[in-house]
């Protein structure tokens, strides 16, 4: 499909005064982080103490044109939340959020194995344990027909929808989601029930890397989410697939260590605790660019968020996809001189933002 072309925001991209190097366009490319609720970036993200009226999300917008909701995955999201993020979000004209479709849907409904969400056993396949299989897949449609949980989730997106800012609607899956006659049937179903939306399915199991995967997908309009996450075993690996109008990229870090840990004395958030090098990252652009000669809009999502690293990634990115130049968030810089290289201002006095007890990176 052809690109479109409009025009970038000028506050969330703003330009640096030299010429930037020739570089594609990626005005139809929207980065940002997953989330915005986080404490442990106080002082790192944001600046501590904050300022009278601060809201992260009208900070992070004058930064990035879009905002991955996670919240929402772990419950509905309550209608008149989803209006006031919108009013905080309203001076970025280009700003889109997306939203990740409540857990129920995608994690709950089947048995998916005990400890850490990315673990435990598959579902199991017709072939062998086939009645377990059924059963499962029986008692998750049942489910899925039931209207409250589902209008639920339908009013908590409805102001987004309606206010044209719901940029796509995330169905993620974890890594025990092998890709079966069942599991391919549930997945249609919670498609279709969800169509009025623009939806992206992220898989995380490498069986989902298959020309029958990719045309579900496609019969249902749903974009595959290219994924960058520790390659263990039959791990999905990075990609550049494209099967709707949409496209879409996460990137959740690449702790090796810690990915499938079921120890209990690891925080959870060391599973993100990651920062990928510019190296790194420069294979991702090419791959975003991929998908973006094939759909219409792109959404560029970085998870690897503790201490705000995923924020400091996807500033590189958007530096990298636009060849030029970005505005950055001063409490950031002073945590990481990487981005320096990249900022379109000299660095505020230090003392500026007054930072939180430093916590090692």
């Amino acid at each position: 499909m052809p690109r479109s072309h409009a025009k970038p925001s000028a506050k969330a991209n703003s330009a640096p005064t030299s010429d930037p190097p020739a570089a594609a366009p990626a005005h139809d490319i929207r980065v940002g982080p997953a989330g915005w609720s986080y404490p442990d970036w106080s002082g790192y993200v944001y600046p501590s103490p904050r300022p009278k009226g601060f809201h992260p999300a009208t900070y992070l917008a004058q930064f990035f044109d879009t905002i991955e909701i996670n919240t929402s995955f772990y419950a509905p999201l309550r209608p008149e939340h989803a209006r006031q993020w919108l009013e905080r979000v309203s001076a970025n004209p280009q700003f889109l959020f997306t939203a990740k479709l409540w857990q129920r849907f995608t994690h709950d409904l089947f048995s998916l194995g005990s400890g850490s969400p990315e673990s435990g056993s598959a579902i199991p396949s017709s072939k062998g344990g086939g009645s377990s299989a059924a059963a499962q897949v029986k008692k998750a449609l049942a489910a899925l027909a039931q209207p409250a949980d589902v209008d639920l989730v339908r009013a908590g997106f409805e102001p987004l929808l309606e206010a044209d800012k719901l940029g796509t609607v995330l169905l993620q899956f974890p890594f025990s989601f092998h890709r079966t006659s069942e599991t391919s049937a549930y997945l249609a179903a919670l498609l279709n029930r969800f169509a009025t939306y623009p939806l992206a399915v992220e898989v995380r199991h490498a069986s989902w890397n298959a020309p029958e995967a990719f045309a579900l997908f496609r019969e249902h309009r749903a974009a595959f989410c290219n994924i960058d996450q520790p390659i263990i075993g039959h791990s999905l690996e990075p990609s550049a697939e494209s099967t709707s109008h949409i496209g879409y990229v996460r990137l959740h870090g690449r702790r090796y260590d810690t990915w499938f840990s079921d120890d209990a004395t690891i925080p959870s958030h060391e599973r993100y605790n990651y920062l990928y090098s510019t190296e790194e990252l420069t294979p991702w652009t090419a791959r975003i660019r991929t998908v973006a000669e094939q759909t219409r809009n792109v959404f560029v999502v970085t998870n690897n968020h503790y201490l705000g690293k995923g924020v400091v990634n996807a500033l590189q990115l958007i530096s990298l996809l636009k060849g030029s130049k970005v505005a950055a968030p001063e409490p950031l810089r002073q945590h990481y001189p990487e981005l320096d290289a990249i900022a379109n201002k000299p660095p505020a006095a230090p003392t500026l933002f007054p930072l939180g007890k430093e916590v090692k990176r």
